[in-house]
């Protein structure tokens, strides 16, 4: 009460903050969030979820930086997947049909649902193997037909 009035009279000291310390700056930093795998499944996710969006947590897979997004605990038999080996990881994520598994070192895992790349692409981490494949059109002789009328 005594603190309110002092501010409601304008008396209430005045200390200036220090500059030291008073920014979040360097949290902010792309190069501060990379994932330090050596830790348990919490912290790994922990570490992903505050990092999303800005700046993003990231490892580096197959020599290229990928962002990990919407990370949750998984609490469940291990998934069938693909093996992903990541740069700094004691065993290899596992690309599953509802995204990225990553591990803890207590064994426990995290589901990653969204991957970035450098180039600003971002995927479903379940599509990961399938991102880089095209199909050719393949037209019927009277598809081509046609499409010769129409040149």
């Amino acid at each position: 009460v005594e603190a309110v009035h002092l501010i409601a009279d304008g008396k209430a000291p005045r200390i200036p903050q220090p500059k030291e310390g008073a920014t979040y700056e360097g949290i902010q930093k792309k190069e501060n969030a990379e994932i330090s795998w050596d830790q348990p499944a919490a912290a790994l996710h922990n570490w992903i979820r505050g990092h999303d969006k800005v700046p993003g947590a990231w490892a580096t897979i197959n020599g290229q930086v990928v962002t990990f997004y919407g990370s949750s605990l998984l609490d469940a038999s291990v998934p069938v997947g693909q093996e992903l080996t990541i740069k700094g990881a004691s065993r290899p994520g596992l690309v599953t049909k509802n995204g990225l598994v990553v591990f803890g070192n207590d064994g426990n895992m995290v589901l990653v649902r969204n991957l970035q790349f450098e180039d600003g692409k971002m995927i479903p981490a379940s599509k990961y193997f399938s991102a880089d494949e095209t199909t050719a059109l393949e037209l019927t002789e009277e598809e081509k037909k046609i499409a010769e009328d129409i040149r």
